[in-house]
Parts: C-alpha cells; sequence; structure tokens
C-alpha cells in the first residue's frame, strides 16, 4: 500500500521572476531580492486527500499538512494553534446594514494574535532544516509569537523592537529566554540591526518579514479555515490589517490553491487592505493604481502592529487585491480605537486596534455603496484586545466600603 507523503512541498518559487529554488536547504530572499513562495505538488494532494478527510482530523492548522512545508510530524513544533471560531456578529452587523457579517477570531490562538500561525511553521520548518537560531525585527506580536515557538523547538532567538512596542510582548519575548533589544527607531531600523547580527552568528536565520518562504505558509491556513468554516464555500468579501502584509498574501496563496485543487469554486472573495492614516502606503499606491508602494515618512498608529512604512511584499499585497476586484481603506486612530469599542460593547468581543481599524472600514465601504449590504463578509481580528490595554481608558469611580452605588 503506497503511503502518502505528510508534506507534497515541491520547490520555492521567486515571486518576480519565477525562477524555482530547493525547497530543502535554508533560503532567505530569492537572487533577484524578492520574497519566496513554497510550491507544492496539487494533483498529488487531490489524490491523496479529501476535505471529507480533513474534516476528521485534530483542530489545528496542521489538518492541512499535505499544503504544508514540514516534511515530517516528528518535526512539527505546535502549541495547539488554528481552526479559530468564525463568529457571526447580527447587533453589530444590523448597526451598518450588512446582514451577513462576520469575525474569524484570531485573538484566541497561543500568544493571543495570528502571529502564531507564522511562528508555528516557520519554526518547524526551521527546525527541521538545521537552524539552530532565529533573529527578527517586529512591532512586538511577532517577535513575541516566534520567541516562544523557538523556545518550544530548543533554538535560540533573538529580536529586536521599536522602544514604543508594547511591553506587554517585550514581556513575552523575556520569558521565553529571548534575547531582546530595544531600538530608538521604526521596525526596519531593528531590521538592520538584526540582519548585520546574523551575518555574525553562525546557524542563526534571518525570519523577517517575507526573508523566509514559511511564514506564508503559516499565514496561509486562515483562508483554508474560512473555507472549510463555510462548508467549502468562499465569502463574498474579506477585509484584513496590513502593515508588512504577510496575512493577505497567505489568505490570497490559499485560495488560489483552493480554486487549484477543485475545493471550491465561483468567483474569489473581494480582498481589502486596510490601514490607518498614519501609515498608508499600500492606499496611497492602490488610489494610484500603482504596482508598489512608496515608503510613508514619519509613520505613526495606535494600531501598532500595522506599523510599517514600506513592506518588502507590497506589490503582493497590491496584486492579490487588483487580482480579486479588491480594495484600499485608511482609517484615522480615533475611528479605529471607537469601532473597537462600539464592537465589544454590541458583540462581547474585545478586539485589537488592528481588528478594530477593519470595523472602522466596513462604514466606510457601506457608506460608499462599495458594499451593498447583503454579502457574506469576514472581517479577521488579528489579536485579543488584552494584549493592548492602553487603548482603553480606566476612569472608573472609586467607592469607600461605607458609600453605596447609586
Amino acid at each position: 500500500m503506497r503511503v502518502s507523503p505528510y508534506s507534497f512541498l515541491s520547490h520555492l518559487e521567486c515571486s518576480r521572476t519565477g525562477e524555482r529554488l530547493d525547497a530543502d536547504v535554508v533560503q532567505g530572499l530569492s537572487p533577484a531580492g524578492a520574497p519566496l513562495l513554497a510550491r507544492y505538488d496539487l494533483a498529488g494532494v487531490r489524490e491523496a486527500v479529501t476535505p471529507k478527510e480533513i474534516a476528521g482530523r485534530e483542530p489545528t492548522l496542521w489538518r492541512y499538512h499535505e499544503v504544508l512545508p514540514v516534511r515530517s510530524p516528528e518535526h512539527v513544533v505546535s502549541l495547539g494553534e488554528g481552526m479559530t471560531p468564525l463568529l457571526r456578529l447580527p447587533r453589530y452587523g444590523r448597526e451598518l446594514g450588512l446582514s451577513r457579517l462576520w469575525m474569524k477570531d484570531e485573538g484566541l490562538v497561543p500568544t493571543g494574535t495570528f502571529k502564531a500561525r507564522g511562528a508555528a511553521v516557520g519554526v518547524s520548518r526551521a527546525a527541521e532544516l538545521g537552524v539552530r537560531g532565529i533573529g527578527m525585527p517586529t512591532n512586538g506580536n511577532a517577535g513575541a509569537a516566534w520567541a516562544l515557538y523557538a523556545a518550544r523547538a530548543g533554538l535560540t532567538s533573538l529580536i529586536a523592537m521599536p522602544d514604543d512596542a508594547p511591553p506587554i510582548t517585550m514581556r513575552e519575548c523575556v520569558a521565553a529566554g529571548a534575547e531582546l533589544y530595544r531600538v530608538d527607531g521604526l521596525i526596519g531600523d531593528a531590521g538592520k540591526l538584526v540582519a548585520a547580527a546574523v551575518q555574525r552568528r553562525e546557524g542563526v536565520q534571518d525570519v523577517s518579514t517575507l526573508k523566509e518562504p514559511y511564514r506564508i505558509e503559516g499565514k496561509k491556513t486562515m483562508g483554508y479555515e474560512i473555507a472549510e468554516q463555510f462548508g467549502w464555500r468562499l465569502p463574498d468579501v474579506i477585509l484584513y490589517p496590513t502593515g508588512g502584509g504577510v496575512g493577505i498574501i497567505g489568505i490570497y496563496k490559499a485560495l488560489l490553491e483552493l480554486r487549484e485543487l477543485g475545493w471550491v469554486s465561483g468567483a474569489l472573495p473581494r480582498l481589502v487592505a486596510v490601514q490607518a492614516t498614519g501609515c498608508a502606503p499600500i492606499v496611497t499606491a492602490f488610489e494610484r493604481g500603482a504596482r508598489e508602494s512608496a515608503p510613508v515618512a514619519d509613520a505613526h498608529t495606535v494600531a501598532f502592529g500595522i506599523t510599517v512604512p514600506k513592506a518588502l511584499g507590497d506589490f503582493l499585497v497590491l496584486d492579490a487585491v487588483y487580482a480579486t476586484g479588491g480594495t484600499a481603506v485608511a482609517v484615522t486612530d480615533e475611528e479605529l480605537i471607537a469601532a473597537q469599542r462600539e464592537l465589544t460593547e454590541r458583540e462581547g468581543t474585545f478586539v485589537c486596534p488592528e481588528g478594530g481599524a477593519c470595523f472602522a472600514a466596513l462604514r466606510h465601504l457601506r457608506e460608499s455603496g462599495w458594499l451593498e449590504g447583503d454579502e457574506d463578509v469576514v472581517v479577521l481580528n488579528t489579536g485579543a484586545g488584552l494584549k493592548y490595554p492602553e487603548t482603553v481608558p480606566l476612569d472608573v469611580p472609586l467607592l469607600a466600603k461605607t458609600d453605596a452605588i447609586p
């Protein structure tokens, strides 16, 4: 009896030139300086497994292991990530005039953000290929996730983040035993320091956003899960908060793979990239019809995870938006914080400010008529609001023991 491989990974492909590279050695960027995309023998996957079989597997992202890059199950590094809830939001939807509004809640994965997906797959594959340590710049949550998964795998971790990154993410890195540095600058400044340090350290891989191929593979499982949770059909619209853009790139990659596998059919969801007005390079590029973005000077927003002045994979984000008939929207910090609070009050779901940005964008899209109101709309909440306590002012009365509550 023929035993199917655990993974049908075939090769890596340059996202700009299409050049094929070996997937079984440690790789960074392509010779053209572009991100590498993992490719699979999808015909083999079709013969090996069906959606019905997948439904009986463990409720983690590893249920899709045939289209993930880890060759052997003993190399999987997991904390139980994946299969986050797809929640209907009826009250908030009625308020916006959206009859079928959904939220995929990534605040419930390990480490409290969607970054755990990329870390799980990226760390697993790095360890499988013999990497002994990882190094990366981060705006906070990715570094925390990779540090924790590195600890789980027995790898070292070198993390650098802007000094004003959320303190809780720094504490996560420290708790995981990471070598952590704060940087007086933005994520790009931290990236330069990490790149220089990694060159001097044998066995340490630079796993900066899109500088290794497998973070995308973890993030794409959000797309697979949405399709499965919709009964192997697709919603009409997906909104995603966009900084480095790996999430939206990954979801689009998943949609294309699902269509080629024959597991879904029909039009792909319109993808919406959401940014903050203080850092909106993708939105500006989209409005100009450009294929790449220009760096943003003085980037700032309370939604720290999307403070990326110039994403390495910006052209891939824009390709995904253009190809699906999607759009790009920027909202103010005031709007996203208000939406975060409104959603929590209406639905009891305490979302992160990046998720709040998507809900603020919904209002713009509905008022402009871009959303008609009867579509299946999925918003990705990328993290738990509890990781951003500073976004909720705490100004409540203090009562003496002898006081009465009015």
